[in-house]
């Protein structure tokens, strides 16, 4: 009996934890960064498996902004309406999407510093289409991490960062 209550409490407390983290990320209010969270991943032309696949993703940690989000009725799917780092924007299935936050770098080579300051020493040099993760952000710059290189980097440089964010 006491084996039965415990097994029933477990599963209580999953249900309690699960329900605040699909709360929390459908009442996320775009707009947002996230990622690409598939090795594979369809955008849609709209918010359901009915709709036709416009592209295929095959970039794990593409950074996309979110810009809608949408429920299916009758207990189906969550949705993401997102915009890439091109402006292409479709539908998503919510769980192909991480809240890990990464951006790509933009225009030309890129210096990441060692601190975030333009006299800050060079560490690394990034071309465009470099995607790492975003740790900290403020006053127009931000902390990339490529690969376990990384270095403080211009905002301006990047696409997955808004400009005026502060991420901690």
């Amino acid at each position: 009996m006491a084996m039965r209550i415990g097994w029933a409490l477990s599963g209580i407390a999953a249900a309690a934890i699960a329900v605040p983290a699909i709360a929390a990320l459908v009442e996320k209010k775009p707009p947002y960064f996230a990622s690409i969270n598939a090795k594979s991943a369809f955008m849609r032309t709209g918010p359901s498996r009915i709709y036709p696949v416009s592209w295929k993703y095959q970039r794990q940690g593409l950074p996309v902004k979110i810009v809608e989000n949408y429920k299916e009725k009758g207990g189906g799917a969550y949705w993401r309406k997102i915009e890439d780092p091109g402006g292409t924007q479709g539908w998503m299935q919510a769980n192909l999407i991480s809240d890990q936050r990464t951006a790509m770098v933009m225009g030309d080579i890129a210096e990441l510093r060692d601190s975030p300051r333009f006299a800050g020493k060079v560490n690394w040099r990034a071309q465009p289409g470099v995607i790492g993760r975003v740790n900290k952000c403020g006053n127009g710059w931000c902390y990339l991490d490529v690969a376990g290189r990384g270095g403080f980097i211009e905002i301006s440089h990047l696409w997955g960062v808004d400009p005026t964010e502060t991420i901690e």
